[in-house]
This record gives structure tokens, sequence and C-alpha cells, in this order.
């Protein structure tokens, strides 16, 4: 997981310092050369050559993994370890979103390259870092969470046209919780083990939980939700056309 946060710091210190303007219509560029991605397919497998007969080397979810040619359906890799081989290019990617509650922005970016950015709508406490679940008495808590997350599931029936559901809380806001007294060890446990086997946490703790990026903004930069991230449904669309379970997410103050 650490890896994953170097590599989209180092994106956000770079290709996000000057976002533009981009055709979210245009075609994938096809990857060249030696990238990171990282694995969205379950039980994705390396073969020794691009026909999917001889495998010898099973990958792990959100592996991240170096695409050194792609060609045919079939991406030429490394990875970490330097073992090489072949892997259906389907079952990577190097997708990620950048949301930024002070700009009120959500932007998508491959690799280096901004895909899109649209105006988004955040928690009724918006300046402030998610500490606890947040209710109709205590609606200064329904605030957007910060740091290092992933996408864990897509909901096509959300109540907000659709959804990304974030994998808040994480193992780091678990320990948080435990410290302050807010959870007990039991709870605490579930969350870093569904955080370690990339599944949905435990989203009824006085952490809270539900956390997503959905349907029905304003396209104003309103501060409305219990703490998700909301864009207009054009644009969840071209999200969901996009982003895979396991596509990584910052979100910054």
């Amino acid at each position: 997981m650490a890896f994953f946060v170097l590599m989209l710091v180092v994106f956000v210190g770079s290709a996000a310092a000057q976002p533009a303007p981009v055709d979210a219509s245009a075609a994938l560029p096809e990857d060249v050369g030696e990238t990171i991605h990282y694995v969205v397919k379950r039980g994705a497998t390396v073969y020794s050559e691009p026909d999917g007969k001889r495998a010898y080397l099973r990958l792990g979810f959100r592996e991240p993994i170096y695409v050194l040619d792609a060609e045919g359906g079939w991406s030429r890799v490394r990875t970490q370890d330097g073992a090489q081989g072949y892997v259906e290019s389907s079952a990577l990617s190097n997708v990620w979103i950048r949301v930024s509650k002070r700009r009120k922005k959500l932007y998508l970016y491959k690799g280096m390259d901004l895909i899109m950015q649209v105006p988004a709508d955040f928690g009724y406490n918006a300046y402030a870092d998610k500490v606890r679940q947040g209710s109709t008495a205590n609606p200064d808590d329904w605030r957007t969470p910060e740091g290092t997350f992933f996408v864990v599931k897509k909901n096509p029936y959300s109540r907000f046209y659709k959804a990304l559901v974030v994998n808040y809380p994480t193992a780091e806001d678990a320990r948080r919780g435990l410290r302050q007294g807010l959870i007990s060890k039991r709870q605490h446990d579930a969350i870093v083990r569904a955080e370690n086997d990339f599944t949905m946490p435990p989203m009824n703790t006085a952490l809270g939980g539900m956390i997503e990026i959905h349907g029905d903004g304003t396209g104003a930069g309103s501060n409305w939700t219990q703490g998700c991230v909301a864009v207009h449904n054009s644009h969840i669309d071209k999200l969901w056309a996009w982003v895979d379970v396991g596509t990584p997410i910052i979100i910054e103050k």
C-alpha cells in the first residue's frame, strides 16, 4: 500500500500542479515504455508468451507492476521482483482519481495525463477531515475524509444515481479510532482485515462509513452531502467507464 501512496504523491506533485481541460471522449492512449500500473483483476496471471498457455506467476490484486509495452490485448510486464512475462492488458490499469476539497474539483488521471476535471460537492463541513460518524444532531461530523483510498465497490443502484464506494474507514482510521476509544479492538481488527483483503470495511462503527463518489451533484461546489463527493450524473458516467474496483483515490484538503 505504501508504494501506491508514494506513486500517487509523485503524480500529484507534478501532473496535478497545473490541471487543464482534456477531451475525455478521446480514445485510451496506448502505453509504450516502462510505466507503472496496478492489477485490477483478481487472479491475473503472467504467461511466458502472449497466448495464455504457459502460466508461471499469479499477480495480487492491486499489485504494482511495470508495463514495458503493449500490443494485441497483451502487455509485456515486469514485476517488482524482476519477473517478466505477458498479462492481458484488461487486467491492468494506471487510472487514478484526485479530489481537491479546497478547489472543489475532482480530477481523473491516466498515469501522468489528466483525462478530465469536474466541479464537485462535499460534506456539510468541507473544511475538516472526517473523524467520526455524523448525524442530524451532529452535522459538523458530516465531513469528507482526507487521505489515500481506493474504490472498493461500484454501485449502479445508488440513491444518488451511481456511486463509487470509497474504502473508508481505513486501517489508519481504525488505529486512530482505537486510540481515541471510538471503536473496539474487534471493530479495529475487522477494518484492518478488510483493507488487507481489499474488501468493504465495516461501515456502521462510530468512525462512520459509506463515503462515495456519486451522482446528483449540483456543479456549484456546494456543501450538502454527508461526507460524500457528488458530481453531475454525466460526469459519474464518464468516471464509471474509466474506473475499476481498486482504482486509487487521493482526497486532499
